[in-house]
């Protein structure tokens, strides 16, 4: 039996294919993620071949010349999972010329870093064909009894969702595998609750297939990382991260934007942020530093590699939330969220993540 919540979702989910096993579920992830270990090393052949190299600077943790072509390789794997486990459809093939677009975008920028403006008109561009011309809209959503309707609106509100998590996950990047972990948990996530719901749509099959993608990235990418992922990868992620929302959870109901959100409460707290502090110093929204979320901890003398398990089990919480709010009890799961977003205020104002406390600011004018 499922809960009122998963019923209501069930009966107005919005993509749904013939029943798959759970055989298949896991060929789903275990194809993908076998390919992405084995062609990883030949991508970082690719990457030191054409200079698709991440130089250390004051800015940067790592201390050496890394390769930062990943993102070819999580995407070559989503290219095998969609063959094998696809369906060609005009939604699936806009999904496929966007990615591509974001995927060119991201191997020039790691080649030769581009301009800010420069990668954002790719984003734009892909944005603008899953749109168009895969009509993925988010028309409405029902937020505590009330339903908005966009309207025209619509459009830029949707497009301005898919840019939103394309950068949300290219500024999280800034440790070994923090941004594929995320990525993983908020696949996952989705599997499990479309899996127990026993509703396989599209959203759900590419969520799988990038599970296993991710995850064989993550074999190479995990502190000590042998390769980065890039602007290729970070920008793939987040565009397939709103593709997978906008098809799974474009419902009448307030788990269309619920979920995604709370899944990925910390690259987008250190997007919102990142702008404050920004805006607070004058200085430009794209202007880099080492002030964001996961820096917090490297002040504080943890290790790479155990902030990035911090991040981890942050986002797991919240993932857990989600799967009890959707599938056990919502009472149980708003109690869940309304603890961890209290303690994620508490580290807000505790640290140095919007601005700067007044004893650091004396003790570095003193040095």
């Amino acid at each position: 039996m499922l809960c009122k919540r998963c019923q209501i979702w069930y009966n107005y989910g919005g993509d749904s294919m013939n029943n798959v096993n759970l055989t298949t579920l896991l060929l789903m992830v275990f194809i993908p993620f076998v390919f992405v270990v084995c062609i990883i090393p030949i991508v970082k052949k690719i990457a030191h071949h054409v200079g698709a190299l991440d130089i250390p600077d004051k800015r940067k943790v790592h201390n050496k010349p890394m390769p930062r072509l990943g993102g070819l390789g999580i995407y070559m794997g989503f290219l095998l999972g969609y063959m094998i486990f696809g369906e060609n459809t005009s939604t699936m093939n806009s999904i496929l010329i966007g990615s591509f677009i974001l995927l060119i975008t991201g191997i020039i920028d790691d080649i030769n870093p581009m301009k800010a403006s420069h990668k954002l008109v790719g984003q734009l561009f892909a944005a603008l064909i899953v749109v168009f011309y895969g009509n993925l809209l988010l028309n409405n959503i029902t937020i505590f009894g009330m339903n908005i309707t966009f309207g025209l609106f619509a459009y830029p509100i949707t497009i301005l969702f898919v840019l939103g998590c394309i950068n949300c996950m290219n500024l999280i990047d800034g440790l070994d595998g923090l941004a594929a972990g995320i990525s993983s948990i908020f696949f996952l996530t989705i599997g499990i609750i479309a899996y127990f719901q026993g509703r396989i749509g599209l959203s759900v099959v590419i969520s799988f297939i990038m599970l296993g993608s991710t995850l064989g990235f993550l074999v190479h990418n995990f502190n000590p990382a042998k390769i980065f992922m890039g602007d290729s990868g970070s920008m793939f992620l987040g565009f397939i991260i709103s593709i997978i929302t906008l098809l799974g959870f474009k419902t009448i109901i307030s788990t269309s934007i619920i979920i995604p959100l709370c899944i990925l409460i910390v690259p987008i707290l250190d997007t919102v942020c990142a702008i404050l502090r920004r805006k607070l110093k004058g200085e430009s929204i794209g202007t880099p530093d080492k002030s964001h979320f996961h820096h917090q901890f490297l002040k504080r003398n943890f290790s790479v590699k155990k902030t990035v398990l911090i991040i981890y089990l942050i986002t797991a919480l919240f993932s857990t939330a989600s799967i009890i709010w959707l599938l056990v009890d919502y009472n149980i799961g708003y109690i869940i969220y309304g603890i961890l977003m209290f303690i994620l205020i508490i580290f807000v104002f505790k640290t140095d993540i919007i601005f700067e406390h007044k004893k650091k600011k004396k003790e570095s004018g003193v040095k």
